[in-house]
């Protein structure tokens, strides 16, 4: 039973081990939690389609950061999945996506604002909140502010890069349970907007509900 008093099923995690934490995030809510060095977090996708935009911290040094320049950089490619170790502006690395049964995630379309929703869709969506205001609330729990803001992951989404290297947003590759799991390789904050996005296909227009999972896996299973 997770702390809303929802009851789960027992085996969410891809890397099974000690449940540590197992949340649900509401549709549109933010969600943070320090994942220890060694720690798997699982993110499942609990009715498909649903974007879960992402920042990553060193815990100890919020000034070091996720950097996509440095990710893509490093790896050689702009798509995300099993295998993609997620790296500092440093390049020091923070997480590694050890397990994905999407098989590609964006590291290039960044996060919804209200300003972004105002441009693109018109004056009428202003009062919406984006996934940079979540950012801004759940980050100030941490002590992090505007200024502390970087470049984002968004799990679960489809952004292809055109010929002429433009973006676009498209229907989703997830389906509902699919995840993602991610190993911290320092202890790391997970600060995670549950993209409250409802102009453009990147939730089916419609957010819903996620859940997160960390595990300590055993020795053997870290290793591995």
């Amino acid at each position: 039973m997770n702390p809303t008093g929802q009851l789960l099923d027992s085996a969410p995690a891809l890397v099974p081990g000690r449940v540590l934490v197992d949340e649900v995030v509401a549709a549109r809510a933010p969600w943070s939690a320090v994942v220890a060095a060694g720690d798997v977090l699982t993110i499942v996708d609990l009715a498909g389609n649903q974007a879960v935009d992402c920042l990553l911290y060193a815990a100890d040094d919020t000034s070091v950061r996720y950097s996509a320049p440095e990710t893509i950089r490093a790896q050689g490619g702009i798509l995300l999945t099993t295998g993609s170790v997620l790296r500092a502006d440093t390049g020091q690395p923070l997480m590694t996506v050890v397990a994905d049964e999407v098989g590609a995630h964006d590291t290039l379309g960044g996060a919804c604002s209200k300003e972004s929703n105002t441009l693109r869709y018109g004056q009428h969506t202003r009062h919406q909140h984006g996934c940079l205001e979540n950012f801004l609330r759940e980050g100030a729990r941490h002590g992090l502010t505007a200024r502390d803001l970087a470049s984002n992951i968004n799990w679960f989404m489809n952004v292809p890069v055109d010929p002429d290297g433009a973006l676009g947003i498209v229907d989703g590759l997830s389906a509902p349970g699919k995840r993602v799991a991610l190993r911290a390789e320092i202890d790391t904050l997970v600060l995670v907007s549950n993209c409250p996005q409802i102009n453009n296909p990147c939730n089916a227009f419609d957010p819903t509900p996620v859940r997160m999972v960390v595990t300590r896996p055993s020795q053997q299973a870290v290793s591995a």
